[in-house]
């Protein structure tokens, strides 16, 4: 076992740390990150559905009943506008397994649902947008002249 000194701020005392102790830390770390990466994966067994073309007035509970009808949904998420929580009229589903998402996209896609077509895919991974520069304005995001 081999021991580190390390000055303490603000202190004169030194604490001894073995090496033994941090080793058991790190494994306990990597252990627990790769039992959340494989509750991760179990996860993604299902597949994603991206449903659109959403009325406003379809809640999550509508949505899990209707693809309940081709096999089970592990969870809904409507996507709403942050500043008004109104629905943006599209939606997430997973689905438990691929069989049932593959059945779900077929069997709803083009259909009527609440007065409006429905638009069923596999759902794409979200793209990474760029925050930095805004174009002509350089990122400022104003409109009108330049005071400077």
């Amino acid at each position: 076992m081999t021991q580190i000194p390390r000055q303490v701020p603000g202190n004169a005392r030194t604490v001894v740390i073995s090496t033994d102790s941090l080793i058991g830390k790190f494994k306990r770390a990597e252990n627990a990150r790769l039992q959340t990466n494989n509750q991760f994966n179990r996860k993604r067994n299902g597949k994603k559905l991206y449903v659109g073309n959403l009325s406003f007035q379809v809640t999550e509970a509508d949505l899990s009943e209707l693809f309940a009808q081709v096999g089970a949904v592990d969870s809904v998420k409507i996507i709403t506008d942050r500043d008004t929580g109104r629905s943006k009229g599209f939606a997430f589903v997973e689905m438990s397994d691929d069989s049932a998402a593959a059945q779900a996209i077929s069997k709803f896609n083009g259909t009527d649902f609440n007065g409006r077509n429905l638009t069923v895919n596999e759902a794409r991974p979200m793209e990474k947008r760029d925050f930095g520069s805004g174009g002509p304005s350089g990122g400022r995001g104003r409109g009108g002249r330049d005071r400077y």
